[in-house]
């Protein structure tokens, strides 16, 4: 429950930066010179660009955190057999031993989502997160009957 409650006070606290960018913005275009209309047109550009970011990053979480209600009620959840070190951390090889085998289920069964998202836990539990959003994304695509280029 922490982790929804930090993400909706940072989107919130977003929300209240784009309105206050984007009133700048309007400020500037109703001066009605060249120069503060161009720089109006360009400071609410930027609250957009946010607010579309911020749209598409909770349509996934939302989409990832739906997948893992459902593996849940499935008993399809990955297990933490991960071994750590004294202060907590996730040990490297542990994490590397477990995405090993990830990655094979994952090449042995292509078309099931669910390998897909233990993928995509591995590679978070390997620090790469880079590829452990695209392995979620392929993950909710598969779920939702479309393809990707994963």
């Amino acid at each position: 429950m922490g982790a929804k409650l930090t993400y909706a006070l940072a989107a919130a606290v977003l929300v209240v930066y784009f309105v206050l960018v984007g009133s700048r913005g309007v400020f500037l275009i109703r001066e009605g010179t060249l120069v503060t209309v161009t720089f109006g047109v360009a400071v609410l550009i930027l609250p957009l660009i946010g607010a579309w970011f911020l749209w598409k990053n909770t349509e996934f979480v939302r989409k990832a955190n739906r997948l893992a209600e459902e593996l849940e009620r499935e008993g399809g959840l990955p297990l933490d057999e991960l071994r750590r070190t004294p202060s907590g951390r996730i040990d490297r090889d542990s994490a590397d031993e477990v995405f090993r085998r990830r990655k094979e289920e994952a090449e042995l069964t292509p078309g099931d989502w669910r390998c897909w998202f233990r993928l995509a836990v591995a590679y978070h539990d390997a620090r790469d997160t880079p590829r452990a959003r695209k392995a979620m994304q392929h993950a909710i695509a598969l779920r939702e009957g479309r393809r990707t280029g994963v």
